[in-house]
């Protein structure tokens, strides 16, 4: 019984001697008692209820009936539910793919204002402009507040490369942090080109007058939308992951009642009722509008925005760059984030779909403009472009303003004649206010709503992870479970307060230090115990892992894909899956890494590059080559790299072994030729490829190789001698 009752008051948090002493009173198992603990421990974690199983999720959306259902588990989906249960309406949500699966995943990864749309409402005295800067302004400041371990300030510096400019910037940075006022995160301020170059010492020296550096936000988008989520479900709502509206269904007077679902993942369809239907699909914003009516005007235009994540060393540690002025008059932010660079985005447009990709010319447009940001000494190379993705922005139109062609600068709201309410448009960073918004709308459109609590309850609601979090906690999950103090940072800043519990599904190392958790990656802090976390917080596929739970897809696709193997496993363990099931699952992932993260794109780039070796290198790499083809057969196949991984001290089977074939394998034959083989060495020489693990492999098999032509036989040692 106590340490059941530890359970409940701990969650996962701190413990403090309170804690104990209440712990030691109720070993008596008194029933009042345990609930008034339970009680406790939720004022103090700010958790409600324990997270229920998807399927518990799926049960509660076949079996009830809820006031309100969420069509979309983006940001401003997620806000909805949050929104919508805090006010004692009963919610469901439900996503098509899963939460922060697109738009939402995929942003610049910064909370702020707009530091150019404050710039166009002044020079055109633009009165809705300069309100949507305040209002974002406001809401930087509270996501800062109420998820302190996902989001913190960052210094963005802007650099001046002609005089004049310079009281032009710096009235314009300190008009945003008049605008801010009470919020600002930090005041702004002017540096020499000296002092900038401290700081920034990549940055071109040339013509360089100094800088202006101001501060924003910044977060980890997809696992802040996934706090948004399970917020919501620890107040009460049921969100499920991977369920698809398929339609919506109508009283006789014509209203919506409700909609048809389908589970993706078993195919099993049923119904469920709600008084009110709220369409946030983001991009598909249109898709859903035309279930409603199918001769409805379209009002998203989609625009597709790239970005690209370089090694940290391209950027300092906490210091962002702004290109106020591209080539193409777009503006380009190169930032640090989890340890490397990001750097996006572009802006153009596109059709509406779940898998955008980047293409080649839009890596090179964002490689191209940091270049003329960097000094001559940096060498900005193809080949260190780690991942790169591309997310749907949907611009909306007005529908409440008739056929106007104007695209709203901000976000709308729209209920259609059959109660439909629409949320479209916006960004990351006013995901709450347009969440109050929506519910507003619907509950003064739809008089069957009736919450406990009309006004809004979340701004300043802390968020999942929030309520224990201190900046030094990682220091008692290295004291406390033994932790590397790398992972210990990253838990505390991915998981907030509940560290604690994903730690304790970490396993042993069988090492003196660190004592439990096993690393996926070893150039990455994540470890097994997080895999098995993550499942309990709904990722039920190897893509939802990768991408969303952990980062790795956004960081490195090569090293996503190096883990996909141990992930993989670690969920057939929690999830039960079969051998079969576990083999689509790797076949998905490894095509998602290559579609939308972009390791095909660094593969065809490599295509067009001449061989440029010298004979000495061309020497070395045949005979490499010639190592590996033990039978001479003029191509290494797949069991030749098995073999040459074996020598290595690596068991790789399956899916892994295809993967490093096809890296090299430009014309698809399923061997590779003496040819493909030069023409990597040669890319990776040029720099469009920073790695290739044929490349290790037959370098690490020729050196193998030299060490047992070196040893000297028994014959000739000697004897006894």
């Amino acid at each position: 019984m106590a340490s059941k009752l530890y359970n409940i008051i701990v969650g996962g948090a701190s413990v403090g001697a309170g804690a104990y002493f209440t712990t030691w009173l109720l070993t008596g198992e008194n029933p009042s008692e345990l609930q008034s603990v339970q009680a406790e421990a939720g004022k103090k974690t700010g958790r409600k209820r324990t997270l229920p199983p998807r399927n518990t999720q799926i049960q509660s959306l076949k079996s009830e009936n809820f006031d309100v259902l969420i069509i979309g588990g983006g940001a401003t989906g997620a806000g909805c539910a949050i929104d919508s249960v805090t006010r004692g309406l009963k919610t469901a949500l439900v996503e098509l793919d899963d939460f922060a699966s697109g738009t939402s995943s995929r942003s610049t990864k910064l909370i702020h204002g707009g530091v150019r749309y404050l710039q166009k409402a002044i020079l055109n005295l633009d009165w809705e402009q300069y309100k949507m800067v305040k209002e974002a302004l406001h809401e930087r400041s509270s996501m800062l507040k109420t998820a302190p371990h996902l989001t913190h300030a960052i210094p963005i510096m802007l650099p001046v490369y002609e005089w004049w400019k310079v009281p032009y910037y710096w009235v314009g940075i300190k008009a945003y942090d008049l605008v801010a006022g009470s919020k600002t995160v930090k005041s702004s301020y002017y540096l020499s080109k000296t002092e900038a170059l401290e700081i920034f010492p990549m940055l071109k020296k040339n013509k360089l007058v100094g800088a202006i550096v101001y501060h924003d936000g910044q977060q980890d988008d997809a696992r802040m939308c996934l706090a948004l989520a399970l917020t919501a479900t620890r107040y009460g709502a049921t969100v499920a992951n991977h369920v698809k509206a398929m339609s919506l269904h109508k009283d006789a007077d014509g209203k919506i009642c409700g909609a048809h679902l389908r589970d993706e993942l078993t195919g099993e369809e049923w119904d469920v009722k709600a008084k009110c239907v709220i369409n946030a699909a983001g991009p598909f914003t249109d898709s859903v509008r035309q279930m409603d009516d199918t001769s409805v005007k379209e009002i998203c235009t989609p625009s597709k925005g790239v970005h690209i994540v370089l090694p940290g060393y391209y950027s300092p540690e906490q210091m962002g760059l702004l290109d106020p002025e591209t080539s193409d008059g777009r503006v380009i932010f190169f930032l640090p984030w989890q340890k490397h660079t990001l750097s996006g985005t572009t802006d153009s447009p596109c059709d509406v779909t779940y898998h955008p990709t980047p293409t080649e010319d839009e890596i090179g447009f964002i490689l191209n403009e940091i270049k003329n940001y960097l000094n001559s000494d940096v060498e900005v190379r193809r080949g260190d472009v780690l991942s790169a993705w591309a997310g749907i922005r949907p611009l909306v139109s007005d529908p409440n303003k008739g056929d106007t062609q104007s695209l709203a600068r901000n976000h709308i709201v729209h209920i259609s004649k059959s109660n439909l309410v629409t949320i479209a448009g916006g960004k990351w960073t006013t995901y709450r206010s347009m969440a109050q918004e929506t519910i507003d709308a619907a509950i003064q459109a739809i008089p069957e709503l009736k919450p406990t609590k009309p006004e809004c309850q979340t701004d300043g609601l802390q968020l999942e992870g929030s309520h224990g979090w201190t900046p030094t906690m990682y220091i008692r999950l290295v004291q406390d479970f033994g932790l590397e103090c790398e992972v210990a940072q990253h838990l505390a800043t991915s998981y907030g307060d509940r560290a604690f519990a994903v730690a304790k599904l970490a396993n042993l190392t069988g090492k003196r230090w660190p004592i439990i958790g096993n690393k996926i990656h070893p150039d990455f802090p994540y470890i097994d115990a997080e895999i098995r976390y993550g499942v309990r917080e709904y990722a039920v596929t190897a893509v939802d892992m990768i991408a969303r739970r952990l980062r790795l897809a956004f960081l490195n696709v090569q090293a996503a894909q190096e883990a996909l193997p141990t992930i993989v496993n670690i969920m057939a363990e929690e999830l039960k899956w079969s051998p079969e099931e576990k083999e689509k699952q790797l076949k998905m992932a490894s095509n998602f890494l290559a579609t939308e993260m972009g390791m095909s794109v660094n593969r065809a780039s490599r295509d067009k590059i001449p061989i440029t070796l010298s004979k000495e290198e061309i020497k070395m790499y045949v005979n490499r080559f010639q190592i590996i083809d033990l039978d001479r057969k003029g191509y290494v196949s797949i069991n030749d790299i098995r073999r040459s991984m074996k020598n290595a001290g690596e068991d790789v089977k399956g899916e892994e072994l295809h993967e490093i074939l096809r890296e090299i394998d430009t014309n698809m034959n399923g061997q590779v030729e003496l040819d493909e083989y030069l023409q990597m060495m040669s890319a990776i020489k040029a720099g469009h490829i920073s790695h290739s693990r044929f490349a290790k492999m037959a370098e690490l098999e020729e050196e193998a190789h030299s060490k047992m032509k070196s040893k000297i036989s028994v014959e000739r040692s000697g004897g006894g001698l």
